[in-house]
């Protein structure tokens, strides 16, 4: 098996100054710079460098997924989550790894300038330890857009069913776009709390801002006012359009049990009836 040679480690060591100029010359190149200070890229470049250069002279297997690189997977895996917070993609931040590889391999030409064998041989060692560290590095990276992108989507459900408090014991929850499975849950859950926090005994849903009703939308309509009733409050469905009504009716769908009404309005004006609060125009 192939190993770095003593030569080559030395040379990393007193090329380093060298080989940061000419690393940054080509993540600026790249692209890979954008949205980063020169300041604090230089510093993140200062440290891998010196943390790949300890582990190397320590001679430990190339395997990085060894205890030995734990503090350089470490670092890595920070900067990639640096890198997906600040807006770039997985080629930029790649790159950071990458990028490495001119200025490293260019330093081994001239080092082994006469021992073509031999330069092959550690551009090799050097490429595919390199490959692996890139690799970790998008992985991680992947793995923190993910957990960003899902972030976001939480907050824009939690955003897109806001529940709220129409009158002392009614709540409403107005509903937009499209019911998925994913999103009644979100719903259910949001309604709920606030049934418990605020003793609400009438939750009105308003599905005025729903495009279509499907069977899989009155299913998981149907499973909100089942739980809302096992809460020990009464449900009533706003904003049943003709449009929808006759979509209802043409799939058959049983509704028997819940009340609906054409609008919000309609809809809370039951709800204060049900409470014993008459409402009158001022004089």
């Amino acid at each position: 098996m192939a190993v770095l040679q003593q030569r080559t480690l030395q040379a990393l060591g007193q090329s380093r100054e060298t080989l940061i100029t000419h690393w940054l010359s080509d993540l600026e190149a790249s692209g890979a710079t954008r949205n980063l200070k020169a300041d604090d890229l230089k510093q993140q470049a200062n440290d891998f460098l010196s943390m790949l250069t300890a582990v190397l002279e320590k001679g430990v297997a190339l395997n990085i997924v060894g205890a030995e690189w734990d503090e350089t997977r470490f670092f890595l895996e920070k900067l990639s989550q640096s890198r997906a917070l600040a807006g770039q993609d997985s080629q930029q931040t790649a790159n950071f790894i990458f990028s490495l590889k001119g200025p490293l391999f260019a330093l081994l030409q001239r080092l082994y300038v006469e021992e073509p064998a031999l330069l092959a041989e550690q551009l090799w060692v050097l490429s595919q330890l390199l490959d692996s560290l890139g690799l970790h590095t998008v992985r991680t990276f992947q793995k923190s857009r993910e957990a960003v992108i899902k972030r976001q989507q939480e907050e824009l459900l939690e955003l897109s069913t806001p529940v709220v408090k129409l009158w002392d014991g009614v709540l409403a929850l107005p509903m937009i776009g499209t019911l998925d499975s994913q999103r009644t849950q979100v719903v259910m859950e949001s309604l709920l709390q606030r049934i418990v926090d605020t003793g609400s005994e009438i939750a009105i849903i308003d599905i005025t801002g729903v495009p279509t009703v499907d069977t899989l939308v009155a299913q998981h309509l149907l499973k909100t006012v089942t739980a809302i009733r096992l809460m020990g409050a009464d449900c009533i469905i706003s904003g049943v359009r003709p449009q929808i009504a006759q979509t209802i009716v043409h799939l058959g769908l049983d509704l028997q049990g819940v009340v609906t009404k054409a609008n919000l309005a309609d809809a809370l004006a039951l709800a204060l009836r049900r409470l014993g609060v008459t409402v009158t125009k001022a004089v």
